[in-house]
């Protein structure tokens, strides 16, 4: 299957094999800014592989069983690294996966907790949510839902990822932080510590905030992956000058990964969670309808998580054509829900297209090669799981803060006269943010759309797919109501 034909002043002569198989100078770039955007891709995302041992790895299950730090970080490296890799060989597209944040979340805090369910049973649910999406593909269904919503409210999924991606940056820098409960306010974040700003690892924030703007004012190649490095380096020379240590220990400390040089480089990877999930026990312990309520939970969020970001990645990287059609769709959705399957099958749950591939596409990542780049630094880190412990959140933030402006300047294109798409185009990108989720944005927007066409009088105007889609956020959004009855 070709690529679309581009523009002839983005279209050069390919230069060999790797070229044509790619489609690099097709997609108006070069192996140089591939091999870039990979990087910077890997090294915005590379705190997966420390912070989902976090989430998972020593939560205890139902039945008192922890899955084990080492061994999700291990599998966690593995599973992105693999699934990365067939997204840019076979999808040919610089979307890079990982084990989703949210649903690792939800599985550790809400689903196993139930007792006597174990982490097998809870990933094996996650592997039917993966299979029941992979039907979905193949069917067709998934892409005739991405067609079926109008172009307003995909341009607002691409600015309400690009609000959320920058308040990821202010959040994950200390720049934004949550306000304590116990001040009983309802305002729920503020600027810094007691509306002030405090310590090193908020200066580094500003500091790489304002190098990564100069460098890309003055159009310098590379720009977001040199100022990650240099923000890096001065993260370091803080931390060795006057130690900030962590933020669990200082509030005004680094939020994750605290500036130093890694103890020894080389650890072979513990694999033994491959294979472990149980996809059939969960129904014997909960029931059918129990289980069938928490797999649709799980296969809404990511559903229409994907999807919105692969709609948002897709336009910032030009690769969507005139009719509003995404090349190789087909493929990269096939991919990602794979990487539910994987993510499943791993017990590190399930992967998703990630968001922070935005930052390699905004270096100059168009093609799949990239991915290829990203995917082989995931593996080494399976060896050199240390070197995840380098770059701290502080100097990753910067340039997610400046892609979410590059996407959130896409505004321009809603169509503000037309109340029918531009109130839902607003839910959808203010609650992305506001909701810490992209599902929830998304079926605020899509409820809406539906509800207000519906008062227009307009409802011949809405596909019959959109109809189906709001009714299962409906369900989604009212789901504690629905598991209160089936109790």
């Amino acid at each position: 299957m070709s690529s679309p034909t581009k523009p002839a002043s983005q279209t050069r002569e390919p230069r060999g094999a790797l070229d044509r198989f790619f489609y690099i100078s097709e997609r108006g770039s070069t192996v140089g800014r591939e091999i870039r955007g990979g990087l910077a891709t890997f090294i915005a995302m590379s705190y997966i592989v420390v912070l989902n041992p976090l989430v998972l790895g020593y939560g205890p299950d139902g039945a008192g069983n922890i899955l084990g730090g080492e061994r999700v970080a291990a599998v966690t490296a593995l599973v992105a690294g693999v699934l990365t890799i067939a997204m840019g060989v076979w999808a040919k597209s610089p979307f890079a996966l990982a084990t989703g944040l949210g649903v690792n979340a939800f599985l550790a805090v809400t689903i196993a907790t139930n007792p006597g369910l174990t982490w097998p049973e809870v990933m094996g649910l996650v592997i039917w949510a993966g299979l029941i999406m992979v039907v979905l593909v193949l069917t067709g269904f998934r892409t005739a839902v991405f067609n079926a919503v109008p172009p307003s409210l995909k341009t607002a999924i691409v600015v309400g990822i690009g609000l959320f991606i920058a308040l990821i940056g202010f959040v994950n820098a200390g720049f934004v932080r949550r306000i304590p409960d116990a001040a009983g306010t309802t305002v729920p974040v503020q600027m810094g510590t007691g509306g002030e700003l405090f310590g090193w690892p908020t200066l580094t924030f500003v500091v790489g905030l304002l190098l990564t703007v100069a460098l890309l004012v003055r159009n310098v190649r590379g720009g977001i992956l040199i100022a990650v490095v240099a923000t890096t380096i001065f993260a370091h020379i803080l931390e060795a000058v006057s130690p900030s240590g962590s933020s669990v220990d200082n509030p005004n400390g680094w939020s994750l990964v605290v500036p130093a040089n890694p103890e020894g480089l080389f650890a072979l990877p513990d694999l033994s969670l491959i294979g472990s999930a149980a996809p059939i026990d969960a129904f014997r312990e909960l029931g059918v309808i129990a289980c069938m309520l928490l797999i649709f939970t799980i296969l809404l969020s990511i559903f229409f998580d994907a999807m919105g970001t692969m709609v948002g990645l897709s336009q910032q990287a030009g690769l969507v054509d005139k009719n509003g059609q995404i090349e190789r769709v087909d493929r990269v959705l096939l991919v990602d829900a794979l990487g539910a399957v994987a993510g499943g099958a791993g017990s590190v749950s399930s992967n998703q297209i990630f968001v922070e591939s935005s930052t390699g596409i905004a270096d100059g990542a168009r093609t799949g090669l990239a991915n290829v780049v990203t995917g082989i630094m995931f593996l080494l880190a399976m060896f050199l799981t240390p070197l995840v412990n380098v770059v701290p959140f502080e100097a990753v933030a910067p340039a997610m803060v400046v892609v979410g402006f590059l996407m959130a300047k896409n505004v321009v294109h809603i169509d503000w006269e037309d109340w029918g798409v531009s109130v839902p185009a607003f839910l959808t990108f203010a609650v992305m943010p506001f909701t810490y989720s992209i599902a929830h944005g998304i079926g605020a927007g899509f409820v809406s759309f539906v509800f207000i066409r519906l008062v227009q009088g307009r409802w011949r105007d809405v596909h019959p797919l959109m109809y189906v889609v709001a009714g299962a956020f409906v369900v989604f959004f009212g789901i504690a109501v629905i598991e209160g009855w089936t109790a």
